[in-house]
């Protein structure tokens, strides 16, 4: 008997920066004070989420050729809200009333080798809250299939900072 199994790791980054023009710079800090007045590090790193059910049976019919909305540069949003509700497989998003999507950066979804990689970046106006859960999307809001989503308490971003948010999806 043959068997075979496959793993898929998930690895999320934050980075924070105290403007738009360090963002562009490449000036990320150590720590920033965020929007609760809490220090939090330049960067983050924090792994896993929970398939969600429709994300599932979205890549399933991606797999086989069927009728699907592909999470692509055109069409992937990287999703954050202040909901801390804890992730169930039958979600369909994000759960907070304050929710904020994200197109991705020019050249994102990045394929290299078996992992893919997705980046939004979040402006000085966006998703000015408690960063608690988060998720991509193949539309612009929860109307689409959501293939994740992760509960994890990042800070609260202030206005004027700029956040970028990396989902990193490894498969072997």
């Amino acid at each position: 008997m043959i068997k075979e199994t496959a793993t898929m790791s998930r690895k999320w980054t934050i980075k924070r920066y105290l403007n738009h023009q360090d963002f562009i710079d490449g000036n990320l800090p150590k720590t920033i004070i965020d929007g609760a007045g809490n220090a939090l590090p330049g960067e983050s790193v924090f792994n896993g989420n929970c398939l969600l059910n429709e994300g599932i049976a979205e890549l399933l019919l991606l797999l086989t050729g069927g009728t699907a909305t592909a999470y692509s540069n055109s069409s992937a949003y990287l999703g954050v809200g202040e909901n801390a509700t804890a992730a169930s497989a039958t979600q369909t998003g994000l759960s907070g009333s304050s929710k904020t999507y994200k197109g991705m950066e020019a050249t994102y979804p990045v394929i290299s080798g078996q992992k893919v990689t997705w980046r939004a970046v979040f402006t000085g106006d966006d998703a000015n809250n408690a960063w608690q859960e988060f998720t991509v999307v193949n539309a612009s809001t929860d109307t689409g299939d959501n293939l994740n989503r992760k509960v994890d308490d990042q800070g609260t971003k202030a206005a004027g900072q700029t956040w970028t948010l990396d989902l990193e999806i490894t498969f072997s």
